[in-house]
């Protein structure tokens, strides 16, 4: 990788990452890489809040429909392919835009991030216990073998009890031992969107609103037609699951709104939480009026004094 720092924009959803990366674009002749794993599936577009060709404006981004809905997320794969596309860029006299709201991917991305190996029999059955059993016993199951890590995974999030036990039984050490600090190995200057809770939840609530009425039911029933409900990770996605709820009449559509706005709501403050543990991150306000005059100066700030 080249010295040269690449700027990242980060913060929690709906905050307005993707317009600002754009402005920044558009000033310093740079093209985005996205760190957002849900908008790596093709044709998951509306519910993923992925930009336009209209949008974009002929800005290339990278990472995007990289991968079918079949398709199971792959961290270490994603990461790859985004690093390639940042030396691409950086060979092309561009500047890489990293943007997106996911830790583990900005992470893997940009810092020395290891991740254990696999074992896909032993996956499989805990898959299969979790598919028979749901997540709640798979939580409990956790919580003897590895209680701190069982504090900081959601009980109802199937897919990251099933890899935390995995890990637990091929390398025999609680899983969060796996996780060594980060050391950066792709400079960055890492600038984050702060936003107050009552702002944030107000633009969680419009977005998922301007999406159903966008279109997110008919996307869904379209991606349902090509195999969603049987896809390992896609089905999973906040938006998708519950719409797939709707179509299969589980919930109304009233209900179905409440609980992605609910499950937006309480993954931003996830984020919001995970993202202030990195001291390396500047923050600056979602709503100064001159944001991209703000973020791009601290970037240049920084180039200058290296």
């Amino acid at each position: 990788m080249k010295s040269q720092p690449v700027l990242t924009i980060i913060g929690p959803t709906a905050v307005g990452k993707t317009a600002l990366a754009l402005d920044c674009a558009r000033e310093i002749d740079g093209e985005l890489v996205g760190t957002d794993s849900m908008q790596a599936f093709t044709g998951m577009d509306i519910g993923t809040a992925k930009p336009s060709a209209a949008e974009l404006g002929g800005i290339s981004h990278h990472m995007l429909d990289i991968w079918p809905i079949s398709h199971s997320a792959d961290v270490v794969q994603f990461r790859d392919m985004a690093r390639e596309s940042i030396e691409a860029v950086q060979s092309r006299g561009k500047f890489p835009i990293v943007v997106g709201g996911s830790v583990l991917y900005v992470k893997a991305i940009l810092d020395q991030f290891d991740f254990p190996e696999t074992d896909p029999h032993i996956r499989s059955r805990y898959e299969a216990m979790l598919e028979q059993e749901g997540p709640e016993k798979l939580h409990e199951l956790l919580a003897i073998k590895d209680p701190l890590t069982a504090t900081n995974i959601l009980p109802g999030n199937g897919r990251r009890i099933v890899r935390a036990l995995e890990v637990i039984e091929i390398t025999g050490k609680p899983y969060n031992s796996r996780l060594p600090e980060p050391v950066e190995v792709i400079p960055s200057v890492r600038v984050g969107l702060e936003i107050d809770r009552p702002s944030m939840d107000a633009r969680i609530h419009a977005r998922v609103n301007n999406m159903c009425e966008a279109g997110l039911i008919e996307e869904v029933r379209e991606l349902q037609n090509q195999g969603l409900r049987s896809a390992p990770t896609a089905s999973r996605a906040i938006g998708y699951s519950q719409v797939l709820d709707f179509l299969s009449g589980g919930i109304t559509e009233s209900l179905m709104r409440e609980k992605i706005v609910y499950a937006t709501q309480k993954f931003a403050r996830r984020q919001q939480r995970w993202f202030r543990q990195d001291p390396r991150i500047h923050w600056v306000r979602w709503d100064d009026k001159n944001l991209s005059d703000v973020v791009l100066s601290h970037f240049n700030e920084i180039l200058s004094s290296q």
